[in-house]
């Protein structure tokens, strides 16, 4: 049994804790908003999140950094990825040599360039850093829906003993040492889930949206082997795996905002109506810095950018995408 604290009370840092409960650790949720825990502390549930998902008795809420950070052996950083350094910032003089510190966001700095894990390791340099990613929407695990995750750290112990934490009957957790992978997976994932969001705004079919995943993620396993990842991060469960989830979910706040502004709506209009942080908006900007750093072509990723932030109209955006010049799928000596 480990002490454990959730910092972040949205709908992921929620479900985790219900995982993490019912594994029978002792759990304590940090928000910095003090409505929001207050909320938790009346009703055991997060109404507008995570409607209808009760919260155990045994979970502790709080706003207090002090109270949320003392004796604890596990910290799940849980909050959106805008508010990462902040948030480890504002954590760092609590936090004890050595302690563990899990990244479930999902996230590129765009001023940066770093992953979350960076981020905190700068942080936070006396913790050691790992990250939990997959396919896996909060709805679904705070119900106990059948679910995988990825589990990375530098050092396998740490990575195994993440793994014995949160896995149990419907929560299967995978470990590997590929960080970087893994983040990239995460992060690039949501801005190829706007393009296809976006695609089904426009009306457009299940041919388009196979294409957008299928090319997608030729995208970023190519920016991300370039930038040290590892292949198999991204044919895997935090790559294909994640891109599909995000792709095809309703749950998606990704590719519900994509499908408002392929319907004309803008994008500041698209994110006010989803009412949730949009991560892939924040990774967009991010995905094309790297890309031109590292001299890869990301066309998907190149549209979605002039979507959002120059104004393109999205049916222009999938016509550019269509006919472009010609290319082989697969490069080879083969044809002499």
């Amino acid at each position: 049994m480990a002490d454990i604290t959730v910092i972040g009370a949205g709908s992921w840092g929620i479900a985790l804790a219900t995982v993490l409960c019912k594994n029978g650790h002792n759990v304590t949720i940090w928000s910095i908003v003090k409505q929001e825990i207050e909320m938790l502390q009346e009703f055991h549930e997060h109404k507008d999140k995570l409607p209808g998902v009760i919260l155990d008795d045994s979970i502790v809420f709080t706003d207090d950094i002090a109270v949320a950070a003392k004796d604890k052996d596990v910290y799940v950083m849980a909050v959106p990825s805008p508010y990462t350094r902040s948030t480890s910032h504002l954590f760092a003089p609590y936090i004890e040599k050595g302690k563990i510190i899990v990244n479930v966001a999902k996230g590129i700095e765009e001023d940066t360039l770093d992953t979350l894990t960076d981020i905190i390791n700068e942080e936070i340099p006396q913790a050691v850093t790992a990250v939990l990613s997959g396919p896996s929407h909060a709805e679904e695990v705070s119900r106990g829906i059948p679910t995988t995750c990825v589990v990375g750290a530098k050092d396998k112990d740490t990575a195994e003993y993440i793994q014995n934490i949160f896995m149990n009957e419907f929560f299967r957790i995978y470990t590997s040492p590929d960080i970087l992978g893994i983040e990239l997976g995460g992060a690039l994932k949501n801005v190829v889930a706007l393009a296809a969001g976006i695609a089904d705004g426009l009306g457009y079919g299940d041919n388009t949206k196979a294409a957008l995943i299928t090319r997608g993620i030729h995208e970023i396993a190519r920016l991300g082997i370039a930038m040290g990842g590892n292949v198999e991060s991204f044919t895997g469960l935090t790559g294909i795996g994640d891109l599909i989830v995000t792709c095809a979910s309703m749950h998606s706040r990704n590719r519900r905002a994509g499908i408002l502004i392929g319907q004309g709506k803008t994008m500041n209009e698209a994110m006010d109506e989803v009412k949730m942080v949009v991560e892939g908006v924040y990774s967009a900007k991010a995905a094309i810095k790297l890309a031109q750093k590292y001299n890869v072509e990301v066309p998907i990723i190149e549209q979605v950018n002039l979507i959002l932030f120059e104004d393109k109209k999205a049916s222009d955006a999938l016509f550019d995408l269509m006919n472009r010049d010609r290319k082989a799928e697969i490069v080879t000596d083969e044809w002499k």
